[in-house]
């Protein structure tokens, strides 16, 4: 189910670093290295697999964006925020 704009709001505030951005919930991932950050990239794609909820993600030497929406409902949905929450324990 698609969550309203207020959903969204309330729950971005339980997350550290995502922000709402054209409609999608994104974060930035910095790290030390292209090594840490291809690490964390294997991780995020693990979790995906296992939720069957794949992000987009650009990747950099020593960054990382990843954005959560769901197609299926046309916007943000309570699945996005349960995979950032799994993304967000691997740092």
């Amino acid at each position: 189910m698609k969550l309203s704009q207020a959903e969204i709001r309330k729950q971005l505030k339980t997350l550290d670093g995502w922000k709402l951005v054209d409609g999608q919930i994104a974060r930035e991932f910095d790290f030390e290295n292209f090594y840490h950050t291809m690490a964390f990239v294997n991780a995020v794609a693990w979790i995906a697999n296992q939720q069957d909820h794949h992000p987009d993600m650009e990747v950099g030497y020593n960054k990382c964006r990843v954005a959560y929406s769901t197609h299926t409902v046309g916007g943000i949905s309570e699945k996005d925020f349960a995979c950032a929450v799994k993304v967000d324990k691997l740092v």
